[in-house]
């Protein structure tokens, strides 16, 4: 019996090459994100929020911002619209005159615990400095289960990496673009009943499992299923395009990038200046905020990565769909090209 013909090295050795060169360059980028962002957090103007007409609380903020720009003043009208904007996550802490002297400093652990910490550190010294007593709230704090805040966050990552692989999955085994628009359909389908279920195990996990969030259980299902179809639709769509290429970028967007500029581990001001917005529109940050707003702050500041959620999977709808359309055109105006058998009947009338 003959022995199958052994692949003809110039068959396999360029796109051998490639994918071993583009993985190297992948966990390289993976490296140097993780290291570069996460090895030495740098704070840098944290918001902290003061009533305008507050003078004593407006008079030691001065005195801080004059040695350092790790906080930052932010001025509200009222005492309200301050402890709105802690709810709503756009500060870290509200600085006050205290009823009976003094001041206090209310924080938002869940927000971030390294951000209040550090809020906490620099005011407790200058307070001292000054000769001024300080007490310090904790308004919102993490839950006893997660005493980093790191839940949210690893969570997040789960279900965006469940997303992609599923689509990856998918890809590797039927191809990365649908020969039509009702495989795409179907694949659509798919990604949806995929992300539904992770979704659930996800939020099941964290609640009655693990006892993390014993609260918010089905929101927290419902965000779940959302973030996994918007992470597997954005894999599905540039799959679509740009085929095991796709599969790449999709990593480093998501992962090598999408990760430490989520804002999940450090605060977005720890972060280089490079990542510190990322996490308002990429899918992990999103997802990381979401999951935060709904356990720890009653869906305040919840509204924009809610949205931004649903416009990735969108946009990762759009994206298949067109990315099946014109591949089919293509395979059609192809067929159309090709040249028929010698003998073929004519049918040009």
């Amino acid at each position: 019996m003959d022995d199958e013909p052994e692949p003809r090295t110039r068959d396999w050795l360029p796109r051998t090459a490639a994918l071993v060169i583009g993985t190297l360059a992948l966990a390289a980028a993976f490296i140097a994100a993780y290291v570069g962002a996460l090895h030495k957090p740098n704070p840098r103007d944290v918001p902290v929020a003061v009533v305008l007409g507050d003078q004593p609380a407006q008079a030691v903020m001065a005195a801080v911002r004059a040695r350092t720009d790790t906080i930052k003043p932010v001025e509200y009208d009222s005492q309200g619209a301050a402890v709105t904007g802690l709810n709503r996550r756009e500060v870290y802490a509200v600085l006050r005159s205290a009823p009976g002297g003094g001041l206090t400093l209310a924080t938002a652990s869940a927000g971030a615990p390294a951000a209040a910490e550090l809020v906490t550190q620099v005011f407790t010294g200058a307070t001292q400095q000054a000769g001024v007593p300080l007490q310090v709230t904790d308004e919102v704090p993490v839950s006893a289960g997660d005493p980093r805040g790191l839940v949210p966050f690893y969570l997040a990552v789960g279900l965006v990496l469940g997303g992609y692989l599923a689509s990856t999955a998918l890809g590797v085994s039927l191809g990365t673009s649908p020969r039509d628009l009702r495989g795409a359909g179907l694949r659509i389908a798919t990604l949806a009943v995929h992300a539904v279920l992770l979704g659930i195990i996800g939020a099941v996990l964290v609640g009655p499992v693990l006892d993390v969030f014993e609260h918010n259980v089905p929101a927290v299902a419902v965000i779940g299923a959302l973030a996994a179809f918007a992470a597997g639709m954005v894999a599905a769509a540039v799959q679509g395009w740009l085929g095991l290429l796709g599969t790449g970028l999709v990593i480093l967007l998501l992962v090598v990038l999408g990760n430490p500029g989520s804002g999940g581990i450090y605060a977005p001001e720890f972060l280089p200046a490079f990542l510190r917005g990322m996490h308002r529109w990429n899918v992990p940050g999103l997802a990381t905020d979401l999951i935060k707003s709904v356990v720890y702050f009653d869906w305040r500041g919840g509204p924009w990565p809610l949205v931004g959620l649903l416009l990735w999977a969108l946009a990762g709808l759009v994206g298949l769909l067109t990315a099946t359309a014109f591949r089919a055109h293509r395979r059609a105006v192809r067929g159309r090209a090709r040249p028929a058998p010698a003998g073929a009947p004519r049918t040009d009338g």
